[in-house]
């Protein structure tokens, strides 16, 4: 099937499911009925020179707003927005409009587990994203949305360049609602002022029920208007029979105003008009509050994933384009300008510039890079224009790892999260019974209806739902965007919680506790050989050693030649054997040559490296690896925070105690093969122990899918995103030390916000339901309670760190 370009938008679909037009003798392509509408009618205005001046830029799809769930399913639309996994399955990020409250995620949770093929539906509540996971043979996108859509919410795919409009649009709303409640309040206020002075000190009833009309005059559009908001959730919650937020607000407003009109029109008892709009004010200026406060919280993670390119400039025998970054593929050469950021992973093949790599490595210090270079996602090219060929796609480009983490780091959700969530599941039903049992046991005993609504209502308007909704994931979400700010990715919140409970640090050596760079110290030649043949052989590795060795030869020899050398083995941990015209060639440590039956010398405080020609040694080699900068320093710092500190080598026992000392590290294991150190990581869990280990991902992957927590140093990017639970995009030891405290101050950031929202309703309810809270400070109380969740969690921002000061 052939690709087609939509004539409006620029977007290409699958020729089949386009809306071919014949016109003025040309064929034109729509993807949908909005583009066509808006086509024909820019045409009719004379503007159809917009479209010269778009030249290859696409837009959003002119889609009317009942538009077709088709579109969801066609291939433009799946490539742009959908990720497909290894095993088939389909994965979309999409906001949803509507919620308010952890109830709402409860239900769109519910109901998307229940449709069949949908295998994973997770929303964060702090900012509306849900990550969906489904079987493309058994349900469509178009069926997701649309149940989505039954239920009262609505759902778009997720695009970080789109948030900011859509988050002033909804701000736009939230405005006028509150402008319009405000008003009524406030003038309503003074109506009550006179109200209360005539119940204490006396009042004709004519002047009465003006007032009372007055009052309702002002009070039917706080409610209905901008209280809509409150109905609309709470109808579709009854539709979906659950009780949420919404719920409670709405039926305590409803309630207090029915009742007032029946004593407007009956003229017995008060009207509780002014009860109505503080419920409606408090509760709306509390969510508006939430809302921007949120969106402070989000900010650093949109920026960093919506600063990401969506299309480059390619050139083609010798013709420019400008092609989406989705279509680039391996070996594509792709031209970049100053002050644009590289998106996809390659080589430089013309010119030479200054890149900012500080996203990446969180160094300030442009880095210059020439002919052969190679440059990565995510840095910025400062002073020149260049060419560069593409090593990989968009899709396994390191910018694009870094995204998907991101994005996934705020869509997992710790487990005390989902206890929570649970909880506030059920919360509004049993809210719901307490205010009926209430009002019941209050009429029987006052015998005044007036008295028992009146406690009924505020006990409905003061429980919070949201205050333990927010607790976590909004501590989860500052968290994951203040270690963002310091180059740690977290995959998850959950391991956010994990690390906080752990204490014992598991490090390698190499690449993790050094820079991963050894060097050749001393070399003792045994008997006379053909360095060609060990040149041969450690280019055929990627170990940090073996590179070690390799930089020496070239240092040491002008002319080196690489034999084609046979039967290439590498021995993990171990080294690298291989054949060359009937020669057995050996390189690696005494562990290996020991295996083969060769007896080595391994007195040396240096890593040994060896190397063997038919079983007979020819040349050892002592190599010393650098001590990363402040690995001492971010040792001690860890140490002091009651973090147990091992470190695993398999390097020899002298090696391993010479660096070992030299970070402060006291208790060490060294000649550890790679089964042998995850070994030792199942020993430390049958001590108890919540095991948190970093590595570079060269011989850890074992140990680091062990552990509870698998920590990478950026250095092996491509290995160490697929492997590990959290990443060190600048490599620094000290990042550690930041990765601990962030953790520890947001998982006590959680439970700070848990208890309090728990105190809260244990306290607050039985208050009301003892009548001693009226609907208005009942409202006040509710809003304040979130509020003082989310600002708690804005706290974990201060968090200062021992270079700060």
């Amino acid at each position: 099937m052939a690709d087609c370009t939509c004539t409006h938008c620029n977007l290409t679909f699958d020729e089949n499911v386009m809306i071919n037009e014949e016109y003025k003798g040309q064929t034109l392509h729509f993807c949908c009925k909005g583009c066509q509408g808006v086509y024909h009618l820019l045409e009719s205005e004379g503007l159809d020179s917009f479209y010269e001046k778009l030249g290859n830029t696409t837009l959003q799809p002119a889609t009317p707003q009942e538009e077709d769930l088709e579109k969801f399913d066609l291939e433009g639309f799946e490539k742009r927005y959908v990720k497909i996994h290894d095993d088939g399955l389909h994965e979309i990020n999409l906001i949803i409009e509507g919620i308010h409250c952890s109830a709402c995620v409860w239900l769109n949770e519910k109901v998307l587990h229940k449709l069949d093929g949908v295998m994973e539906a997770i929303i964060n509540y702090t900012n509306n994203k849900a990550k969906v996971v489904w079987d493309p043979e058994e349900v469509k996108l178009s069926k997701i949305i649309e149940t989505i859509r039954s239920i009262g919410y609505n759902a778009y795919p997720y695009d970080p360049k789109l948030q900011e409009e859509r988050a002033v649009k909804t701000r736009k709303s939230y405005y006028m609602r509150i402008l319009v409640a405000i008003f009524g309040s406030m003038n309503i206020m003074w109506l009550a002022v006179a109200h209360y002075a005539g119940y204490f000190g006396g009042i004709q009833q004519s002047f009465k029920d003006i007032l009372n009309v007055a009052e309702f005059i002002l009070a039917t559009p706080v409610l209905f208007y901008s209280g809509w908001i409150f109905f609309r959730g709470a109808y579709y919650g009854y539709k979906n029979k659950t009780v949420n937020m919404d719920t409670l607000v709405a039926s305590g407003a409803l309630s207090a105003y029915i009742y007032s009109i029946y004593a407007m029109v009956s003229q017995q008892g008060e009207v509780y008009f002014d009860s109505v709009t503080m419920i409606i004010t408090f509760v709306l200026v509390g969510k508006y509050l939430e809302v921007l406060s949120k969106k402070h919280a989000v900010d650093t993670l949109d920026h960093i994933i919506g600063s990401t390119p969506t299309e480059v400039t390619t050139i083609q025998n010798g013709v420019k384009s400008l092609v989406s970054v989705e279509n680039i593929i391996i070996g594509d050469i792709i031209e970049l300008k100053p002050g644009e950021k590289v998106v996809i992973d390659g080589t430089l093949t013309q010119g030479a510039a200054s890149f900012d790599e500080s996203s990446l490595t969180g160094e300030n210090e442009p880095v210059y890079k020439e002919q052969g270079d190679e440059i990565l996602s995510g840095s910025i090219c400062l002073d020149s224009t260049l060419q560069y060929e593409a090593k990989k796609d968009a899709s396994s480009s390191l910018l694009t790892s870094i995204v998907n983490l991101l994005e996934e780091s705020i869509t997992k959700k710790p487990r005390i999260e989902q206890l929570a969530n649970t909880i506030s599941g059920y919360f509004s039903n049993v809210i719901l019974i307490i205010a009926l049992l209430t009002f019941a046991g209050w009429f029987f005993y006052s015998g005044s209806f007036e008295n028992a609504l009146i406690i009924g209502i505020s006990v409905i308007v003061i429980a919070c739902p949201c205050a333990l909704g927010l607790a976590t994931p909004m501590a989860s979400l500052v968290g994951i965007s203040m270690s963002a700010k310091r180059n740690i990715l977290f995959k998850e919140a959950t391991f956010l919680e994990t690390m906080a409970k752990s204490k014992l640090l598991a490090l390698d050596k190499t690449g993790t506790i050094t820079e991963g760079k050894p060097s050749v110290q001393k070399e003792m030649t045994l008997e006379a050989f053909d360095y060609n043949l060990l040149y041969s052989l450690v280019n055929t590795s990627n170990h940090p050693v073996s590179k070690g060795i390799l930089a020496h030869l070239e240092s040491q020899h002008e002319i080196l030649q690489s034999y084609q050398l046979q039967d290439i083995k590498t021995i993990q941990a171990k080294g690298v054997e291989a054949s060359y015209q009937g020669q057995k060639l050996i390189g690696g440590n005494a562990s290996f040559m020991q295996s083969a039956g060769i007896t080595v010398d391994e007195q040396s405080e240096y890593t040994l490296f060896y190397f063997a020609i038919d079983n007979k040694l020819a040349v050892r080699y002592e190599l010393s690896d650098t001590t990363r900068e402040g690995a001492a320093e971010a040792i001690e710092m860890i140490q002091e925070m009651g973090i147990r500190v091992v470190m695993l080598t398999g390097d020899n026992e002298q090696s391993a105690k010479r660096v070992a000392d030299s970070v402060g590290i006291t208790e060490f294991y060294a000649k550890l093969l790679p089964d042998e150190k995850a070994k030792m990581i199942d020993r430390f869990h049958d001590e108890g122990e919540i095991v948190v280990m970093a590595g570079d991902g060269i011989n850890d992957t074992i140990a680091l899918s062990s552990s509870d927590i698998a920590i990478a140093m950026g250095n092996g990017a491509d290995v160490a995103i697929s492997v590990s639970d959290v990443v060190l995009l600048d490599e620094n030891p000290y990042s550690l030390y930041e990765s601990y405290k962030l953790s520890r101050r947001t998982y006590q950031a959680v439970k700070e916000n848990l208890g309090f929202s728990l105190l809260y309703n244990v306290i607050a309810v039985p208050l009301a339901v003892a009548g001693f809270v009226n609907p208005l400070v009942a409202a006040l109380s509710m809003s304040l309670s979130s509020l003082v969740v989310v600002g708690n969690s804005m706290r974990i921002r201060t968090l200062k760190f021992k270079k700060d000061k």
